[in-house]
């Protein structure tokens, strides 16, 4: 494997997902792989558990991780082609891409969607530029379309904490006060037509994601027939991607509690705003695996590192 820019990087996810798990075993099996490689974790947004999850996945793996946090550290990059550089950015992709490639074997980016321009966001210019001009491995940390990360710790704790051969396995919709972008949702569900799962979404009208991305999935926009007999509820909130990045008028009722959910496992990729998406009957509930996916969050991108480290080598 070269990049890991999506959850279509991924051939046999029930492979990866056995192999990920042996790697939960015993995480530091692997400590010499990534011995002398560097990490390079650029950071163009936030981030709490892709940011540590990943730095304890390549020092699992001997890499030695170095992160900037590119819009507050960094001089401003220009990703436009032919552009006439008198404005705010001082250092073009180009040129940056391939400096990075000089001091890392492997470079990990961050960049959120503008949820303004569809286009634009679609065309993953960010993510994209650094594949196209780097000369070395790149790994998506979530772009503006997709968090590939986080599917595939999904697509793990399912398998982990499934008791059904072929367990529902609901997305649902949930509100939220900001405008947020798709990618944990189009991941998501791109990591569920890989599994052996009956997969459906619940979603209000008007927040369907891109059609491209969930295909035949079935689509309700009644959450209780939606809901009924899941063994797994996914819970995200999205903006609308008909009418992109807005927030269109919804009944709060969305919001998942535990009478809805009943004994299903319920699943976030946090962070979460309480009683807003999820009430804390349901995030205190012994059925809340939203901490054990966040531990998942290091064996998944180990084994993205694992894979990259062993073309390398």
């Amino acid at each position: 494997m070269m990049n890991y820019t999506s959850i279509n990087d991924i051939e046999n996810i029930n492979s990866w997902i056995k192999e990920a798990r042996k790697i939960k075993e015993n995480p530091l099996r692997n400590k010499e792989l990534g011995q002398h490689k560097t990490l390079g974790l650029l950071f163009f947004n936030s981030s709490l558990r892709t940011r540590l999850s990943t730095q304890k996945a390549a020092l699992n793996l001997g890499m030695d991780p170095i992160v900037m946090n590119v819009s507050g550290d960094a001089w401003g990059i220009e990703f436009g082609d032919g552009t006439v550089m008198n404005g705010n950015t001082a250092e073009h992709i180009k040129e940056a891409a391939a400096v990075v490639s000089q001091y890392c074997d492997v470079i990990a980016v961050r960049a959120f969607p503008s949820l303004t321009d569809k286009e634009k966001d679609e065309s993953e210019q960010i993510l994209n530029s650094f594949v196209k001009f780097a000369s070395v491995p790149i790994v998506s940390m979530e772009s503006a379309t997709g968090h590939p990360l986080q599917g595939l710790t999904d697509a793990i704790t399912i398998a982990e904490n499934s008791n059904r051969k072929k367990p529902k396995v609901v997305l649902s919709w949930a509100p939220h006060i900001k405008a947020l972008p798709h990618a944990v949702g189009n991941s998501f569900v791109q990591a569920m037509q890989k599994m052996d799962v009956e997969f459906v979404i619940a979603n209000p009208e008007g927040y369907n994601l891109n059609p491209e991305i969930t295909k035949d999935t079935p689509i309700y926009h009644n959450q209780s027939a939606a809901l009924k007999d899941a063994d797994f509820v996914y819970t995200k909130n999205w903006s609308s991607y008909e009418d992109y990045g807005k927030i269109l008028e919804v009944d709060n009722n969305w919001t998942i509690t535990k009478e809805k959910i009943g004994n299903a496992k319920f699943m976030h990729c946090l962070p979460v705003r309480r009683n807003v998406v999820v009430e804390d009957a349901v995030l205190d509930s012994e059925n809340s695996l939203v901490i054990e996916q966040a531990n998942n969050r290091t064996f998944a991108a180990q084994l993205v590192l694992k894979k990259i480290l062993e073309n390398l080598n």
